[in-house]
């Protein structure tokens, strides 16, 4: 097992702890992970109601609890922190000034295409620019893009299957297609890449992410070009993962038939946990009677079933019956609360175990 390098980072551990809100990963599970050499991310989704007492306003909420959140992290740990923003927000400018502002490490953008990313970057300008993509078309478009108008590549990408928690960037009928898997995904994601590498003698590594679960997952994506995973449905059952302990049960409690797709207020599928609100939205039982935070580009309250920030910060606080889980779809094989040494340990071991599998054949 090599280190991830993304410029002049190197993650000694290429373990990316996915981004994950409203609240599941802050700075308390992004610096553990950090400190046991991957890479940890906070979320900034939704930060507006868990610093709502901050500021006067919802969007200032925002921006002070990202500061906060990167400030803490770098104090708990030395190691690689990012920040997850998606570009549905409407503070996604915001987000990522603040970020870049704070030096955060790394900028992950997806929830969209982030083609404008690089404008963002300032003299100084520490931050790597990476974004989620789920297609070697998207990834080519990002990269000619990003050539042209800032001649700036990507400094990594992450390539984000159907298998993943959250919200998916593919039609509901592609997500059980076979020629949609992460497995396809990779090897097509890295020879695309491969061109602007050439070309522009500049090495972009592409991570894989998205029902990963296990060491032996990791080692299979890697030896088909990834330079990494990001994990995040693995990292929710752990000691340090900052959401309420009756959020972490939902994943031990759950069954492989509790997983399910919805659409999500977002405007994308979406993966989750069924539970009590979500049997309600089915029902019609949970239309929002006003918008109170505009967090969305892509949310009308007067069409969708519910306020997705207010839903996840409930699932955050552990009020499972007015909110729910997303998750990734392994995430049932939780069975235990672990420490993050402990999942980080497991998932090295079961690499190293499957490379000298695969080398003893």
């Amino acid at each position: 097992m090599t280190g991830l390098k993304i410029g002049d980072l190197t993650a000694r551990v290429p373990i990316i702890q996915g981004g994950m809100g409203v609240g599941i990963s802050l700075s308390g599970l992004a610096s553990a992970v950090a400190n046991e050499g991957g890479i940890g991310v906070i979320s900034c989704a939704g930060l507006g109601l868990i610093y709502r007492e901050k500021a006067r306003s919802y969007m200032d909420s925002c921006i002070v609890g990202l500061k906060e959140e990167i400030r803490k992290a770098k104090e708990k740990s030395s190691g690689i922190i990012g920040v997850n923003i998606m570009m549905a927000l409407t503070n996604f400018s915001d987000m990522v000034k603040t970020a870049v502002a704070e030096k955060v490490d790394i900028v992950f953008a997806g929830a969209g295409l982030p083609l404008d990313l690089p404008k963002y970057r300032v003299e100084g300008c520490t931050t790597k620019f990476v974004p989620i993509v789920s297609s070697a078309r998207a990834a080519k478009i990002i990269c000619e893009k990003w050539k042209t108008l800032y001649d700036y590549l990507p400094d990594m990408i992450v390539v984000e299957g159907p298998k993943a928690g959250g919200h998916l960037g593919f039609k509901m009928n592609q997500i059980a297609d076979p020629e949609f898997a992460i497995e396809k995904l990779i090897p097509q994601v890295v020879t695309e890449v491969a061109v602007f590498e050439e070309k522009y003698n500049q090495e972009i590594p592409v991570v894989a992410a998205g029902g990963i679960y296990t060491g032996e997952d990791m080692y299979k994506l890697m030896e088909m070009g990834a330079k990494g995973v990001q994990i995040a449905s693995r990292f929710v059952t752990t000691v340090e993962c900052d959401a309420d302990i009756r959020f972490k049960n939902s994943y031990i409690k759950a069954e492989d038939n509790n997983v399910e797709i919805i659409q999500s207020p977002v405007g994308m599928p979406g993966r989750a946990l069924n539970g009590t609100f979500l049997e309600k939205v089915k029902l019609g039982l949970t239309r929002p009677k006003s918008c109170p935070y505009d967090c969305l580009h892509t949310c009308d309250y007067k069409v969708v079933p519910y306020c997705i920030i207010v839903t996840l910060y409930n699932a955050y606080k552990g009020r499972m019956d007015k909110g729910y889980a997303f998750a990734g779809s392994n995430a049932y094989l939780s069975t235990k609360i672990n420490t993050v040494k402990e999942v980080m340990d497991d998932l090295v071991a079961g690499f190293l175990a499957s490379e000298k599998l695969a080398l003893a054949k």
